[in-house]
């Protein structure tokens, strides 16, 4: 159901999460300016982070890259640039997040279902360092999104902040045409994303769920890390995603069932078609 429910509700997280597995080779080449797609993934994942309860799913996805010089879309979502120099780049990002079935959640068995939820805002990316050959790279990156929930009424929800350091290695461990990406850094929220996803009403506590009201504030901090090859006619990849939530501000919520969780994904997709003209681009 909860499957069924994300494809219905929003197609956009699809195709973040497949382009999402790729990190970008950390060297500048010419590329397609844009590529199209079918892919497939192999998922597992909490129901949300501090949960309890793990979800597995396939899930067909489309694949879509486009490199244009104000609007991408790609391994970060979808993107228009603002401004960008030499060293630093600003742009708007969007991304998504699927939805979370309460009857299927213990913790939340008898509260509202999470709504899938889109997630966009202003972004800053100083690029902090390159090695000789344009192999390595290192880039600080400050996106700051508005969570809006996805349903016939939408409303925001929540604020995001969260800082991470982004690594890129091409032809990692001397492997040509294989791509590592490393990524890590903290969350920050403010009260309403954190009372949307830990807070718990009067009217739905129990005598094991207490009420509670969230704060903002830490939430947690992330480690992913993504591994991948561009083939002529096809495109594979993999990532996991380490979550950590000690010391969070909703580290008492008795939605917090856990203080670490783990999710993994592996995708394959088929080009079905791409442009003939390129561009130089480091994504």
């Amino acid at each position: 159901m909860l499957m069924r429910e994300f494809l219905r509700a929003l197609v956009l997280p699809a195709a973040v999460l497949l382009a999402g597995l790729a990190p970008a080779a950390a060297q500048v080449a010419a590329k397609p300016l844009w590529e199209v797609g079918l892919g497939v993934g192999v998922l597992s994942f909490p129901d949300y982070p501090g949960s309890d309860q793990q979800r597995s799913a396939i899930l067909p996805t489309p694949y879509v890259v486009y490199r244009g010089e104000i609007f991408k879309a790609g391994r970060n979502g979808f993107q228009a640039r603002l401004f960008n120099t030499e060293r630093v780049d600003s742009y708007l990002s969007l991304s998504a997040s699927p939805p979370v079935d309460s009857t299927d959640t213990v913790a939340r068995n008898g509260m509202p279902d999470l709504k899938p939820t889109i997630q966009f805002g202003p972004a800053i990316e100083l690029h902090l360092w390159q090695s000789a050959l344009q192999r390595m790279r290192l880039d600080f990156r400050l996106p700051l999104r508005a969570v809006v929930s996805v349903a016939w009424r939408p409303r925001q929800v929540g604020w995001l902040l969260a800082p991470e350091l982004n690594l890129d290695m091409a032809d990692v461990a001397g492997l040509s045409g294989w791509n590592l990406g490393l990524q890590t850094g903290p969350v920050l929220a403010d009260r309403g994303y954190n009372q949307t996803y830990y807070g718990v009403a009067s009217a739905d506590a129990t005598a094991t769920r207490p009420a509670y009201a969230a704060s903002g504030g830490y939430t947690g901090s992330q480690f992913t890390l993504a591994l991948s090859k561009r083939f002529p006619g096809f495109w594979v990849g993999g990532f996991a995603r380490y979550d950590n939530l000690s010391g969070a501000v909703v580290a008492d919520s008795p939605l917090m069932r856990r203080s670490q969780n783990l999710s993994a994904g592996l995708g394959v997709a088929w080009i079905l078609g791409q442009s003939s003209s390129t561009v130089d681009r480091h994504e």
